[in-house]
């Protein structure tokens, strides 16, 4: 058994999902879902995008949730999706795709940005002058890929299908919770899951931010940083297998739980 004990902050069905992935390696874990996933409405310019996905060079989708969103929201509007032009940045994203008949291409070392712009099928499908692309997300988030995209020459445009919100809970949860169940890790999959473990931790954060934090790349590890967080571990991935290879290799804490 792994003397880690881990708290989990992904929305409520990912994050179900990663302990028991987890515990199957003899990870204990703790789930807190510090992000709940609040569809938006689309307005004449969303649906003309939908409408226009055979137009697209690529069609990058950069989560789960954008790519479960993005079929209901072609099945509600009674669109047929293309079947190629598809990419990912994680596997299991491009999953949910895969169980809809499309054909993605994900990298398969590494699941960030970085990686997926390093894959030749993705310079080659923009190599095209002002090849169009289409990035599916939440509102905000992986500016770098639209960045490095543009200056490769591609048209750029977003395609942002919800919002990532902050649970309800009562003052001193988190500090709670990681005392009562002596955990003595954290983990958060996003820049946005970071500022939300900041802003529930409140006044706890320095305890907080004194525990190792395992985050899925070098921008959030260096957002981590900057923040006070005092032992952050890159996973260089946001999956449940990067996760694990960087539990594995890390050394879990003497002690368990926040210094008191």
């Amino acid at each position: 058994m792994s003397p880690w004990r881990l708290l989990l902050t992904r929305p409520e069905e990912d994050c179900a999902a990663l302990a028991q992935r987890l515990a199957t390696a003899g990870v204990a874990s703790s789930c807190l879902p510090l992000l709940t996933i609040e569809p938006v409405a689309l307005a004449d310019g969303q649906l003309q995008q939908l409408a226009g996905l055979a137009q697209c060079r690529a069609i990058i989708v950069v989560s789960k949730p954008a790519a479960r969103l993005l079929l209901e929201q072609l099945r509600q509007a009674g669109l047929q999706a293309p079947s190629t032009g598809w990419f990912t940045v994680g596997e299991a994203t491009a999953a949910v795709l895969q169980g809809a008949g499309l054909q993605v291409t994900f990298p398969t070392q590494g699941d960030d940005s970085e990686a997926l712009l390093a894959l030749a099928a993705l310079r080659q499908a923009v190599a095209v002058p002002q090849a169009r692309v289409l990035i599916v997300r939440g509102v905000g988030g992986r500016e770098l890929l639209a960045e490095r995209l543009a200056e490769q020459g591609a048209s750029v445009e977003y395609l942002e299908l919800y919002r990532r919100c902050l649970p309800e809970y009562p003052a001193g949860t988190l500090m709670r919770r990681i005392e009562a169940e002596r955990l003595n890790g954290l983990v958060v999959s996003s820049g946005q899951g970071l500022e939300h473990l900041r802003q529930m931790a409140a006044a706890d954060w320095p305890r907080v931010a004194s525990l190792p934090l395992f985050v899925p790349s070098p921008r959030v590890a260096e957002q981590a940083r900057a923040a006070g967080a005092q032992q952050v571990v890159d996973c260089r991935g946001a999956s449940a297998t990067a996760l694990l290879a960087a539990v594995q290799r890390s050394a879990a804490p003497a002690s368990q739980g926040a210094s008191q």
